[in-house]
C-alpha cells in the first residue's frame, strides 16, 4: 500500500480514539485557549456522530492555575507546581464540560498516578470504569494527579500516559495534538529547511536524534516525548500521528486521510495486553546481568532465565518483582517477574538448575523468570 492507502487504512477504522492535548494547544498567553478548546471539542462532536469514541488526555491545568492565581508562569518547584495544578483543575474541567454540552456530550475526569496502572487490580478497575463511561458515551478527560504523584511515581509526561492509555482502553489509535506540524528531520525552529516525515515505519535511533528537546515554556513533554510514545503505542499495535492541533480542522483532516502530520506505523508484533502492562506500567526493583548464550536462548529461543545464564544480580528486589535483564552493554533487553529474590538469585547464580535445592534449602522453580513472565523489549 502507499502512503495515502495506509493513512486509510489505519484512521478510517480507528473507532476508539486517545487524543492527547497538549499545553502548547491548550494555553495562550493568559491561560487556558478558550476558543481553541471550542474548535476541537466542536470537531470531537462531529466525529463522535459517525461511531468514534474519544478519550481525551489533557495538558492545561497548570496554565488555568496560573491564570487563576496570578501567576506569570509556571513555578519551579515542585510542591508550588502541585499546588497550581490543584487550583487549575476545576478551571480546565469547568471550560471542557461547558465547550462539550454545547455538542451534546457530557465529561467525566479521570485522575491517575504511576501507582494507578502499576497496580494490576487498580489497573483492571480503571478499565473497568472507562468502559463504563464509554458504554454510557461519556467523554473521559484523563490527567496525571500531580497533588499526589512523586517524581518516582510519575508518568514523566502526557504523551507518555496518552500511550499508556491506549492499552488501558483498548484504543485504535493515538493522537497527539501539538504546535508544530510533526516530526521533521531537524528542529524547524531552528532549520529552515528542515523537511516534515510524513511517515515513519520504525523509530530508529535516526528518528530519536530528528526530535527536539525543547518543550514549551508551560509543558513537560517535547518531540522526545512524543517519539517515546509512538514507540509505546506502536508495540501494542497502535499507530500514533503526531499533528498540529492549532491547525483550523486538523481531527477532521486527519480522519479523512489528509497528509497532515507524522504517521508512525505499528509493530508487525504486537504485545498482549498484559506483555505490555508488564513492559511499560510497572517500575522494575533491579537488575540481573545475564550472559550471552542466556541472551540469545532468550530473546532467539523464547526460553526462560535459568540460573547458569545469570553473571551477576542489582538491587534489593523481592520475589515477584520486576527487574530488568541486562546483556554485557549494561543495557536493558527485557523485563521480567522474579520467582526468586536478589539475595536467593546472588547464591545460585551460574549454577546448573538442579544445584538451586543444595543451595537455598528448598527449591520452588527450576526457572529464575519464566518465559511467560518475560517481556522483550521491541529494537530500535
Amino acid at each position: 500500500m502507499d502512503h495515502f492507502q495506509l493513512r486509510q487504512h489505519y484512521l478510517s477504522k480507528a473507532k476508539r480514539v486517545v487524543l492527547k492535548l497538549g499545553s502548547a494547544v491548550l494555553t495562550a498567553a493568559d491561560g487556558l485557549n478558550q476558543p481553541l478548546i471550542q474548535r476541537l471539542v466542536g470537531e470531537i462532536g462531529r466525529l463522535s456522530s459517525e461511531d468514534r469514541e474519544f478519550i481525551l488526555v489533557s495538558s492545561g491545568a497548570i496554565a488555568a492555575g496560573c491564570r487563576k492565581l496570578g501567576f506569570s508562569s509556571r513555578p519551579a518547584g515542585i510542591p508550588q507546581a502541585q499546588a497550581v495544578a490543584a487550583a487549575g483543575q476545576s478551571v480546565m474541567m469547568h471550560t471542557y464540560e461547558l465547550a462539550f454540552a454545547e455538542v451534546g456530550l457530557k465529561v467525566a475526569q479521570i485522575l491517575l498516578t504511576h501507582d494507578d496502572l502499576e497496580s494490576r487490580p487498580r489497573f483492571l478497575n480503571a478499565r473497568n470504569t472507562l468502559f463504563t463511561l464509554l458504554g454510557w458515551q461519556v467523554v473521559p478527560i484523563i490527567n496525571e494527579n500531580d497533588t499526589v504523584a512523586t517524581d518516582e511515581l510519575k508518568f514523566g509526561d502526557n504523551d507518555n500516559l496518552a500511550a499508556l492509555i491506549c492499552n488501558l482502553a483498548g484504543a485504535d489509535l493515538l493522537v497527539l495534538l501539538t504546535d508544530i506540524d510533526g516530526l521533521f528531520d531537524q528542529d524547524p525552529r531552528e532549520h529552515a529547511d528542515a523537511r516534515l516525515l510524513h511517515q515513519v515505519e520504525s523509530i530508529t535511533t535516526g528518528i530519536e536524534r530528528a526530535a527536539g528537546k525543547r518543550p514549551g515554556a508551560l509543558g513537560r513533554g517535547g518531540m522526545v516525548s512524543k517519539i517515546q510514545a509512538a514507540k509505546k503505542a506502536g508495540a501494542a499495535g497502535l499507530p500514533t500521528l503526531i499533528a498540529n492541533g492549532l491547525t483550523p480542522g486538523i481531527l477532521e483532516k486527519i480522519f479523512t486521510a489528509q497528509e497532515v502530520g507524522t504517521l508512525f506505523l505499528p509493530q508487525d508484533q504486537k504485545l498482549t495486553s498484559r506483555q505490555y502492562w508488564l513492559a511499560y506500567n510497572v517500575t522494575p526493583k533491579g537488575a540481573i546481568l545475564v550472559d550471552p548464550g542466556a541472551r540469545k536462548a532468550l530473546v532467539e529461543g523464547h526460553k526462560s532465565l535459568l540460573s547458569p545464564g545469570i553473571l551477576e544480580v542489582f538491587g534489593g528486589f523481592r520475589k515477584g518483582d520486576a527487574v530488568h535483564l541486562m546483556g554485557s552493554d549494561g543495557k536493558p533487553f527485557a523485563v521480567g517477574l522474579t520467582n526468586y529474590s536478589a539475595r536467593e538469585i546472588g547464591q545460585i547464580k551460574g549454577r546448573q538448575s538442579q544445584e538451586i535445592a543444595q543451595s537455598l534449602g528448598h527449591k520452588a522453580y527450576d526457572e529464575v523468570i519464566h518465559r511467560d513472565n518475560l517481556v522483550i523489549f521491541p529494537e530500535g
